[in-house]
């Protein structure tokens, strides 16, 4: 199913199972997709996110937001919120791919250096696309790069 409609059809559970946080939730990754949509079209794209890809780099951007700002939650001696955060985070994770695990990982970018003939760092860039276009929502980027960095140098 693909994930708009299946966004529409949780957020009719949660109504019915009065889920207030999780209908509250879904709301926000519906909003988050629709202010993407017309931002696209006012860049010039016809649709911004109609690809499920597009959508997963989204919800990828969301967790990451709610997780940092959990953390300066934590900081601040506000626990409460920054659990709320953190609901939000799994609710949102349900929708993501599931992520791969650190040897998964290697196996793929080893994967993509030689599908490419990738030689250098010169390549990192090249490297880095394919991997996102292969694996989006699957693996963080921000480590990934390390890995690449690590088998290209």
């Amino acid at each position: 199913m693909e994930l708009r409609a299946r966004i529409t059809e949780d957020m009719k559970a949660a109504m019915k199972a009065g889920d207030k946080k999780k209908l509250s939730t879904l709301r926000l990754m519906q909003a988050a997709i629709k202010d993407k949509d017309i931002n696209g079209r006012t860049e010039g794209h016809d649709s911004a996110l109609t690809a499920d890809a597009g959508i997963i780099d989204l919800f990828a951007k969301m967790v990451k937001q709610r997780q940092e700002t959990a953390a300066v939650y934590h900081q601040g001696g506000r626990p409460e919120l920054a659990q709320n955060e953190l609901d939000e985070v799994t609710i949102i994770q349900a929708y993501l791919p599931k992520q791969m695990g650190e040897d998964e990982v290697k196996a793929a970018v080893a994967g993509v250096i030689a599908a490419i003939g990738a030689a250098g760092m010169k390549d990192m860039g090249r490297v880095m696309a394919e991997l996102k276009a292969k694996y989006s929502g699957q693996m963080d980027m921000g480590r990934v790069g390390a890995i690449v960095k690590a088998l290209l140098g």
